[in-house]
C-alpha cells in the first residue's frame, strides 16, 4: 500500500485536526504515514499549554464527544505516524526544535529529504 505523506502548512485548527485525523486514521488500517509540518503549521507542535487560542474549539469538541487536538496527537503517535517538521518552517515563524513538543518523537528535515524518505509512490496531501 502507498505510503501517505501530509504536508500541513496551515497553523488553522481545523485543518491540523482534520490532518491529525486522517494521518491516524491511514495508520489504523496500516498505512505508513509521515506528516511534515511547515510554515504556521509548525506552531501546531508547541506543547499544549502554548496553545492557548485553540482552548475553546477543543472544549467544543470534547463536547460533542470528538476526538481532540491532543487525543489525535497522541494516537497518531501510537500509532507509529512519523512526525517531521520543516527547518525552513520553523525558522519562517521563528521557533527551533526545543519549542516543540518532546512526546511525539518530531524530527527536523528539509523538503528533500521529506520527498526522498516519501517515495515516488506516496500519495501527497496538502493541509
Amino acid at each position: 500500500m502507498a505510503k501517505l505523506a501530509i504536508i500541513v502548512q496551515s497553523g488553522a485548527f481545523d485543518r491540523v485536526h482534520y490532518a491529525l485525523v486522517m494521518a491516524s486514521a491511514a495508520a489504523a488500517i496500516d498505512r505508513e504515514v509521515t506528516l511534515f509540518f511547515t510554515m504556521e503549521g509548525c506552531r501546531a507542535l508547541r506543547p499544549a499549554q502554548a496553545l492557548g487560542d485553540w482552548a475553546a474549539p477543543e472544549r467544543g469538541l470534547r463536547e460533542k464527544g470528538l476526538a481532540t487536538l491532543e487525543e489525535l496527537l497522541a494516537a497518531a503517535a501510537e500509532l507509529d505516524v512519523r512526525f517531521t517538521v520543516c527547518e525552513l518552517g520553523l525558522r519562517a515563524v521563528g521557533l527551533a526544535l526545543e519549542d516543540l513538543r518532546d512526546d511525539l518523537g518530531i524530527r527536523e528535515t528539509g523538503a528533500v529529504t521529506f520527498l526522498n524518505d516519501a517515495g515516488p509512490d506516496a500519495q501527497m496531501v496538502f493541509v
